[in-house]
Parts: C-alpha cells; sequence; structure tokens
C-alpha cells in the first residue's frame, strides 16, 4: 500500500517596504507608517520624498492589479526607480 503524503502549503509572510533616512540633523524624529509600508528618519526633506515614492509605488502596483507580495523583486525596483520624485 502506497502512503500519500500532503504537503503543507507554507504560509505567505507578510511584505513590508522599510524606507530609512539618514541624513537628519534638525532633532526631529520623523516616523511615517502604514500597512505595508513604514519609513523611518531622514531630513524633512528626505522623509518627504521617501514617502511620496512609497504612495507612487503602490498607486503603480495597484494599477498593475498587483501587491507588494506578489510582485517580483525586479519589477518592483523598476517600479520604485520610476516611482522616485526628480
Amino acid at each position: 500500500m502506497k502512503k500519500v503524503t500532503r504537503r503543507r502549503k507554507a504560509k505567505a509572510s507578510p511584505a513590508h517596504l522599510l524606507g530609512l533616512g539618514l541624513d537628519n540633523a534638525d532633532g526631529h524624529k520623523r516616523l511615517t507608517s502604514a500597512e505595508e509600508f513604514t519609513i523611518v528618519g531622514g531630513s524633512e526633506e528626505t522623509h518627504g520624498r521617501m514617502t511620496e515614492t512609497v504612495i507612487k509605488t503602490f498607486e503603480a502596483l495597484k494599477s498593475r492589479g498587483k501587491t507588494l507580495h506578489g510582485v517580483e523583486p525586479r519589477e518592483l525596483a523598476d517600479i520604485i526607480a520610476k516611482s522616485t520624485p526628480r
């Protein structure tokens, strides 16, 4: 008799983007957080740019019908690069 084994599906780990700004010299502690991203630190300008980048990134993912968990790393990197304000 052949033994039937069932494989358990691996539980999907949550995906989360983390932005870390290291150029803060004004003493302010900046933190912006949402369900799928956290941005910590940075100058006011850097923190704002990172926040804008992440928001545009999630808009682009939504328009492509993808989620952070389901997008390939290279595609995500391209989206982030295109979403970064110049």
